[in-house]
Order: C-alpha cells, then structure tokens, then sequence
C-alpha cells in the first residue's frame, strides 16, 4: 500500500469515526424537544453527552486537518466548493455549542425553551448537510480541468443529495435514541425506546430507497470486486436486526448494529469514490484522485511518523472518558447546571 492510499484510508477511518460518535451526539439534540417534557427531564437528556460531544467533534477536526496536510487540492476544491454548505453547517454547530454552555446560565424557562431549540436546529442542521455532502460526492459534481467546482449550493440540492440527506438525518436520530436507551432510566427510557421504533422504521425504509438510488446515479457498485455491494448488505442487515434487538431489550447490541449500518454506509461511499476523491461529472479526465489531489511523497512521510506516534494516545485517552461516564444519568441524580 503506497502513501496516498495509507491517507486516503486513514482520513476515510476518521470520518468513519466522527459519524459513528457525533451521530449519537446529533440525534440526541434533535429528540430533546421531544422525549424532554420537563427542564430537569432536559437536563438528563443533556448530561448523556455532555462529557463527550465536544471530544467527539475532534474527529472532524483531524479529519479536516488530515485531508489540507495530505490531499491539498480535495481540501481546495471541496471547501470552496461547499462553501456555502459548510458555513451553514459552522454556524449550526456554533450554536449548538454554545447552546450546550449557556442554556443553564439563566432560570427563565423562556431562556432554556430557546436554547432547547437551537440545539435541536444545531443538530439537524448537520445531520442532513452531511448527507448531502457524501451523496453528492459519490453522485459527481461539476469540477472544471483547474479543479475549481463549477456548480452552487443549490447543484448540492438534488433529489439524491437530499435523499442521502435524509437518510443520515434518520440513522443519526436512531443513533441517539438507542443512545438514550443505554444511558437513560424509568419513564424517559421508554420513551427512547418507542423512539427507536418509529424512526428505525423510516431510516430502514429510506435506507432502501437511498441504496436502490445509487445504484442507477453512481457508479458504486460497477465497481470491480464484491466489497461495496457487500458492505451495502451487511448495513441493511444490520439495521433490520436493529428492531430485533429492540424487541428483546437488547439495546446495547442495538447501538451497535445501528453503528455498523452507518459505518458500513460512509465506507461504501468512500469506496465508491476510490482512488478518485471527488468525481468531476463534467469530464472524466478532470476527477480528483489520490494521486494529482496529495501532498509531496516527503509531507505524507513526515505525516505517516507523526500518526503513529500520536494517534494512539488520542484513542486511549478518549476511551478512558467513556469508561469514566459509562453509568446511567437520572432524575433522581444530582444534575451539575
């Protein structure tokens, strides 16, 4: 395996990463209006991820810093590209975050209600756009010889973009609620719960209608050997084994066979794309690859160094904070404000 396809792996595994643990993140903040019917009730839903959504939004950074240090270009290209989307994305994961800081700086129920809400739009802000992005990644996009994006935010809006869109949007919303499940208790529990069904129903049936799509808009499963197909399968498995897991209050296991499905849908993208990283609909000739997109031989040496010694330090000590705040949260519980 040369360089390129080391960095293209490893920016795909951090990816990868941040939708598996954001994903949670996200869904929680779009059912807190919801499953939350009382401030304290909130509160609980709140302190499940307080300890890790901003450790989990690391991943994303990296990733970024990961994709402008070894594939210049890509990052050129995709950010100007996406500018308009990414900005509204920053914008919706700044509110969010100050959301998280400052809704319990004041007692008013007016001032906490608002916040509630912002998190709730800062959440699904992202969630949808992420989906956007990929699908549209995959789908191909205008990109000029120069590799300059040739399109606006509104080429992004298509029907295959939303529907990608949509299907983050529900796996990530049936992410955090089996979430809840893990790390709520008594009535709020069930809730959760009865969320899971509802919209691991719509997320399956979506996922359907969004793979079938691929399948005649992109060129995913044209390509040679069985692993993207395969991948697709073993996602839709999982996700039909989601309800299952469900019905026997397994909800562990259901965490994780949610976890498998939206792994198993971002690698297939990525292998989709592979060795391009953007797909230029315009000319075949003009596509992104990991080849005329990366850094010099020496940047991704010197990177590859730097990785290997740091990386694993990052991992454990993010493993540690989940197993320090692995317990339960509940009503009865001092709640820290």
């Amino acid at each position: 395996m040369d360089l390129n396809t080391l960095w293209f792996a490893l920016i795909v595994v951090l990816f990868v990463g941040y939708f598996f643990l954001e994903g949670f993140d996200y869904g929680v903040g779009i059912l807190l209006p919801w499953l939350g019917r009382s401030d304290r009730e909130r509160r609980v839903l709140l302190n499940t991820v307080g300890p890790h959504w901003d450790g989990n939004e690391v991943w994303l950074l990296t990733a970024g810093g990961a994709m402008f240090a070894a594939f210049p270009n890509w990052y050129a290209t995709l950010f100007s590209g996406f500018y308009l989307a990414l900005v509204l994305m920053l914008l919706a994961l700044i509110v969010r975050g100050v959301g998280f800081e400052y809704r319990s700086r004041d007692e008013s129920p007016r001032w906490r209600n608002a916040w509630d809400w912002a998190i709730f739009a800062g959440s699904l802000v992202p969630a949808l756009l992420w989906g956007v992005a990929l699908a549209n990644l995959v789908r191909g996009l205008p990109i000029d010889q120069q590799m300059n994006y040739r399109g606006s935010l509104f080429t992004l809006l298509n029907p295959y973009g939303l529907l990608g869109g949509l299907f983050t949007l529900l796996a990530f919303t049936l992410h955090g609620a089996l979430f809840l499940l893990l790390k709520t208790e008594g009535e709020m529990r069930e809730r959760a719960r009865a969320a899971a069904r509802w919209v691991g129903a719509l997320a399956t049936a979506v996922a359907a209608l969004f793979a079938l799509y691929s399948y005649f808009a992109t060129g995913i499963f044209q390509k040679p050997g069985l692993l993207p197909g395969a991948l697709v399968v073993v996602g839709g498995l999982a996700l039909l084994a989601v309800r299952a897991m469900l019905d026997r209050d397994r909800a562990g296991w259901a965490f994780v066979l949610n976890g498998v499905t939206i792994v198993a849908a971002v690698a297939t993208i990525f292998l989709g794309l592979y060795p391009n990283v953007m797909i230029s609909n315009l000319n075949p000739a003009w596509n992104l690859t990991i080849h005329n997109a990366s850094s010099s031989p020496y940047t991704l040496k010197v990177m590859s160094i730097v990785a290997v010694s740091l990386v694993p330090f990052v991992l454990a000590y993010q493993a540690w904070t989940y197993w320090v705040f692995r317990k339960r949260v509940g009503l009865r519980e001092k709640l820290t404000y």
